[in-house]
């Protein structure tokens, strides 16, 4: 029974580490996605939520079914086989990108807030990563099962200190200039978005376990955790709108007012968050390449990560801005197909090489 429950939480902390990511930390999505929109944030989180708890535990029921090996098997099942082949390929190259996103993230958090150099926190972070990575998903469950909990801590922390200021109430009353449209629009862009994102990492997981109850009881509270820690961040942000807008991070803004520990505490989170991210999508992206080229796992990561530190040199905003927008096209096509997906076709193992 203990081994079940264990299954669980880790598929939970899994979908909350790989989903949650960097954003929610420095507020910035929760802010561009919900809080703008006011009073109608609170419902479109909801929204967010059903979405997480539905379409997470779907897409990791159907990796389950087909047993894929990597996001690919499942984009050629939803895609059908030669055009799911160039969406794989499509967003192997952006997947690629946003890796290298999250290594030039982890480098500025060095530079900006610990006094080590960029390139030394780049080194540093390819260097954790190799050496995890060695160990596969184990890895990846065992770095979520000890950041998430944190997070759900210090989120925890953060809405308590929220509700004894003045004005804690804003996020029911908080009026917006924002159109219906774009705030309804909102909670699919978000979903569709992360989801694709974290396909990398919840398809190979998903696989790897045939117990259905375990996948679902798994999604629906990852689902609920992604959704308390939205509503957590959007209740803070509303509380201190619309000056927080000015912040680039607008959650270390409200961190500072909660003591230079907390703050030591928030800086810590956003670099283990990216690190989250990172590992599971070079996991991802490895599993897809073995598919397609004869090196071993080890070799293809290595390639991944010296890719990513080039990439890197470009720097974290110039990629943010450039790669995301792309991803997000996309992402919405790849949420309709998995909304309106049914029945499973698993495929032929001949046209799948062998774990």
């Amino acid at each position: 029974m203990w081994k079940r429950y264990s299954a669980v939480l880790q598929i939970a902390f899994t979908y909350m580490g790989t989903v949650v990511g960097a954003g929610f930390a420095t507020g910035q999505e929760i802010l561009q996605f919900f809080t703008r929109f006011g009073y109608w944030g609170s419902l479109t989180i909801a929204l967010s939520t059903a979405l997480f708890i539905w379409l997470g535990a779907k897409m990791m029921l159907i990796s389950s079914d087909i047993q894929a090996d990597s996001y690919e098997d499942l984009n050629k099942t939803l895609f059908g086989e030669r055009f799911g082949s160039w969406i794989s390929i499509f967003m192997m190259i952006i997947l690629l990108g946003v890796t290298a996103v999250m290594l030039a993230g982890a480098g500025s958090i060095f530079e900006e807030n610990w006094n080590i150099s960029y390139q030394t926190g780049l080194l540093i972070t390819i260097a954790g990563c190799f050496i995890l990575l060695r160990k596969g998903m184990s890895a990846i469950l065992a770095v979520n099962s000890v950041v998430v909990p944190m997070m759900l801590l210090f989120t925890g922390i953060v809405m308590y200190d929220t509700f004894t200021t003045p004005e804690s109430d804003r996020w029911l009353t908080m009026t917006t200039d924002q159109s219906p449209f774009a705030a309804w629009s909102a909670p699919f862009l978000y979903a569709a978005f992360n989801l694709s994102m974290s396909q990398a990492v919840l398809v190979p997981l998903g696989s790897s376990i045939r117990d259905k109850k375990i996948i679902k009881t798994g999604a629906w509270i990852g689902g609920i955790g992604i959704g308390f820690m939205l509503l957590a961040g959007h209740i803070a942000l509303s509380t201190h709108m619309p000056g927080i807008q000015q912040f680039a991070i607008p959650m270390g803004g409200i961190a500072r007012q909660l003591g230079h520990t907390a703050q030591w505490i928030y800086i810590f989170l956003i670099f283990a968050e990216i690190f989250t991210t990172l590992i599971a999508d070079i996991y991802g992206l490895t599993l897809q390449m073995r598919q397609r080229v004869k090196w071993s796992p080890q070799l293809i990561t290595i390639g991944i990560l010296a890719f990513c530190y080039f990439a890197g040199q470009i720097g974290f905003g110039p990629l943010l801005s450039t790669l995301y927008p792309l991803f997000g096209i996309i992402s919405l096509g790849w949420l309709i197909l998995i909304i309106r997906h049914r029945k499973p076709t698993i495929l032929p193992r001949d046209k799948r090489k062998p774990r």
